[in-house]
């Protein structure tokens, strides 16, 4: 299963009813952050969590709404003891603006290694679960992401069987291990069938809405995307900073059709999101506003 908070979903700048927009997910005792703005930490305390397992950081883009919160992060990481090494994912520049930063955060007790992005799409692969980023149309370079968790196919008795595969191997053929007995390779396919439906959760923000969004939304349990605003005289001033708004979100996930819709990265003068969401229903009707905190546990869809 995958625990994901939505630790804040203002824009610009936090709110005292609001903090800037940042996800959070745990799986398998790792857990990833994507962003990090001022007052994410403090969200992180608010929500109960622990900074201590956070192995990955992902960076949607170098804007101080998004990334101004880290020197604390790390600090508050360094205090609890942390010595593993630390994984951020991030457009180009990533090495050059983390280091700056940290020169109010230095001597950490544990190493950072550093994953700059270039192409239009990549993919990363971690304990069990993967990071796919692509990019997005911001007026500077930014990408959105997606985690999925895969899942192997069930176990075929009668193909293991078939294929004269020792028992012996069953157990880790399973746990997706290569084995090789007596000189003979055995591979999971040998006793596996073809893969299941996973989890995925993908998640967008400062953007104007371009087809490389549906493509990775698309089989998403969970779509985390930019409402900067909701009001509809906000159209030219969304396509002028390049963001989106309640309507736009809502196409793009009418396209997409994931489970669901979560709206996050609301304008400061946004403050009643609820009051919009009637019209964003009648477009995709699995659609919900985003609030501080807001949680869920995704499970894998026979285990419901």
């Amino acid at each position: 299963m995958l625990d994901v908070c939505l630790l804040g979903t203002g824009g610009m700048m936090p709110l005292p009813y609001r903090r800037l927009t940042s996800l959070m997910t745990r799986f398998n005792g790792s857990s990833v952050l994507i962003d990090c703005g001022e007052g994410t930490q403090v969200a992180v305390k608010e929500k109960g969590w622990s900074f201590k397992p956070i192995d990955v950081i992902c960076f949607t883009h170098y804007h101080a709404d998004h990334i101004s919160g880290l020197p604390g992060l790390l600090l508050t990481m360094g205090n609890a003891e942390r010595r593993e090494p630390l994984i951020m994912i991030g457009p180009r520049g990533l090495e050059r603006v983390v280091n700056a930063l940290c020169v109010i955060a230095p001597e950490l007790p544990f190493p950072i290694e550093f994953i700059e992005i270039s192409g239009q799409e990549e993919t990363f692969t971690f304990n069990g679960f993967q990071i796919e980023a692509f990019r997005v149309n911001h007026n500077v370079v930014c990408y959105g992401y997606s985690i999925l968790i895969p899942r192997a196919g069930k176990f075929q008795l009668e193909q293991a069987l078939e294929k004269n595969v020792p028992k012996q191997a069953w157990n880790r053929l399973q746990k997706g291990e290569l084995v090789k007995i007596d000189d003979v390779l055995y591979t999971p396919d040998m006793v596996l069938g073809p893969p299941r439906k996973g989890i995925k959760v993908t998640y967008c923000t400062d953007t104007r809405p371009v087809p490389m969004i549906v493509k990775h939304a698309q089989g998403s349990d969970l779509f985390i995307c930019e409402g900067m605003y909701g009001e509809k005289e906000k159209d030219e001033k969304a396509m002028e900073y390049k963001h989106m708004t309640f309507h736009e979100a809502a196409m793009l996930a009418k396209k997409a059709d994931p489970r669901e819709l979560w709206l996050t990265h609301y304008s400061p003068s946004l403050v009643r999101a609820e009051e919009f969401m009637d019209s964003v229903r009648q477009i995709f009707p699995r659609a919900v506003a985003g609030k501080d905190l807001k949680s869920v546990t995704l499970t894998f869809s026979d285990e419901e």
